[in-house]
């Protein structure tokens, strides 16, 4: 591909910074950075593969904010860590093998479901609940099908962590968010490095992205370990409500 120019890039760094802070405090950057880069006219594939890279850098970020502040020491997250990184590597490699045409149709209800769900329960996440399954099965079930559905189709992958976390870990989503961003890095390293070994990734186009995720990631990361969920919430829930109506309008206009 071509190389882009100066005023592209400013523009790819712009969409990294908003990609960078929306996705540290309740994921769904990609709403921002994936169109970003497909307006450069950077062929499907390839601005996977870049935002990918991209996010990864702005998720480590985040991750690394939420460690320092204790909020990845939950039971059996770094099962689920190695587990997400395996099955997103498998995930993204039947991509070329299996139709996502039912994903495209069923993902956008789900999430629709995971939004009515969280707006309805108005105390969601606020304080820490009952645990209602074993972190080493949670860890072993989501991290495989959620890793391998990051990998393969992806929208919504934060969403259903937090979802699954907070109804079934009991965590508070302050604590859910330092779960799904460790498990949420390890599928976009996992998918990457597929990505990097088809040549699917434009370098300058994520060296412009990295320098807005990395500032992005830290100022949402920052802003969540002092706020909590009053802060989370909210933003969770404008994030998944968008990304149903991104998704459904797609499908619409297929």
């Amino acid at each position: 591909m071509s190389g882009l120019s100066p005023v592209a890039h400013g523009l790819l760094f712009l969409a990294g910074f908003a990609g960078g802070f929306i996705d540290a405090i309740a994921g769904g950057g990609g709403l921002i950075t994936v169109p970003a880069l497909l307006a450069t006219g950077m062929p499907p594939q390839v601005a996977l593969g870049t935002n990918k890279l991209q996010s990864s850098c702005g998720t480590a970020i985040a991750v690394w904010r939420y460690s320092k502040a204790g909020l990845t020491k939950s039971p059996g997250l770094w099962l689920a860590v190695a587990l997400s990184f395996l099955a997103s590597m498998a995930g993204a490699q039947a991509v070329s093998v299996l139709n996502k045409d039912l994903l495209k149709q069923l993902i956008p209800w789900l999430l629709a479901a995971v939004a009515i769900y969280t707006a309805l329960n108005r105390r969601f996440g606020i304080d820490s609940g009952k645990q209602k399954m074993s972190p080493v099965i949670f860890a072993i079930l989501f991290g495989i099908v959620i890793g391998f559905y990051d990998g393969f189709f992806g929208p919504g992958t934060g969403s259903f962590w937090t979802l699954a976390t907070v109804a079934l870990l009991g965590l508070d989503l302050k604590g859910a968010t330092g779960y799904t961003k460790a498990a949420n890095l390890a599928s976009n390293l996992g998918s990457l490095a597929i990505f990097l070994s088809h040549g699917s990734v434009h370098f300058s186009a994520a060296g412009a992205m990295i320098g807005g995720q990395l500032i992005g990631a830290r100022l949402g990361a920052g802003l969540v370990v002092r706020k909590g969920a009053g802060l989370i919430r909210p933003v969770f829930l404008a994030v998944v409500f968008a990304m149903t109506a991104k998704l459904l309008w797609d499908a619409l206009a297929r």
